[in-house]
């Protein structure tokens, strides 16, 4: 299945998910649950994805939809860069020049969440509709505790182009600023482990990806905002998030005579950015 077939069945996934559960209603059968959803819009200075920078020259916008039922959901995303240059992640160089703008990426998650009191079990499905690099796909589960600081661990697993698994230990918490407007703080740390030849790293003596797999300490993250509630349904969240690298192997980069360096890790190394803009979501 090519990747247009593949993104046109996610869409019809994603717009029928959630009337199969109406359909049923009006069957006769009564559910208390009912469909919910929101769709929100970010515009950001730059994209980075588990410390990997995608986008760095221009601004980025971010589109999304979800929809949910019974533990359920589906989310649509994407991202469209205003200004697409090549990094060691990204690939654009077989865009001209007239095509420096454009969405370059097309993501579909499919998932489950089932609570126990405060305790919350996900498990999903993610596909990456890529322009930058080969498309591929993810089976992830999440564990999250709902207290202070609330802590999540998430597990990621490569299933197709760049087979891997990443680990990632997440933290946040609001707290009340004004009236209902929270300020919201969270930090995240990455682990990852490549298990594919894709993931052999730089060695210099034979000034290739020859080397060991790629694993370790990856990705850091904290990060700063504002949620600020317009209406019930519309809220407005300005942020900034600080990224670095975990470990040397993580943001090692190796002198060449082009603009982008070869890295340690075969994939782009995790440089030290920040990342801020604002997002617009409307829950209905």
């Amino acid at each position: 299945m090519n990747g247009y077939k593949k993104i046109f069945l996610m869409l019809v996934v994603l717009i029928c998910f959630p009337i199969i559960p109406v359909l049923g209603e009006e069957g006769g059968k009564k559910e208390e649950a009912k469909v919910t959803g929101s769709g929100s819009l970010g515009v950001y200075n730059q994209y980075i994805f588990r410390g990997y920078e995608i986008g760095k020259s221009g601004l980025v916008i971010q589109p999304s939809l979800t929809a949910s039922y019974k533990g359920f959901s589906a989310t649509f995303w994407g991202n469209v860069d205003t200004n697409q240059r090549s990094t060691k992640t990204a690939d654009f160089s077989a865009e001209s020049k007239a095509f420096k703008k454009g969405w370059n990426e097309t993501d579909l998650t499919l998932s489950y969440t089932h609570a126990i009191d405060k305790l919350s079990l996900t498990g999903g499905y993610i596909y990456y509709g890529t322009n930058y690099c080969d498309q591929t796909e993810e089976l992830f589960g999440t564990i999250a505790y709902d207290i202070i600081s609330k802590p999540t661990l998430s597990i990621y697993r490569d299933i197709t182009s760049y087979k891997g698994t990443y680990i990632n230990l997440s933290f946040g918490h609001s707290f009340p600023v004004h009236r209902e407007i929270t300020l919201d703080l969270g930090a995240s740390f990455g682990y990852f482990v490549g298990e594919s030849d894709y993931w052999k790293t730089y060695d210099r003596s034979t000034g290739a990806y020859t080397g060991s797999k790629y694993k370790g300490f990856h990705d850091g993250m904290v990060k700063a905002g504002l949620t600020i509630p317009v209406t019930k349904a519309f809220t407005i969240q300005p942020m900034v998030q600080y990224w670095f690298p975990l470990s040397g192997d993580a943001g090692k980069e190796y002198p060449t005579a082009g603009d982008i360096k070869d890295s340690y890790n075969p994939n782009g190394p995790v440089n030290n950015n920040f990342v801020y803009g604002i997002g617009f979501t409307y829950a209905f």
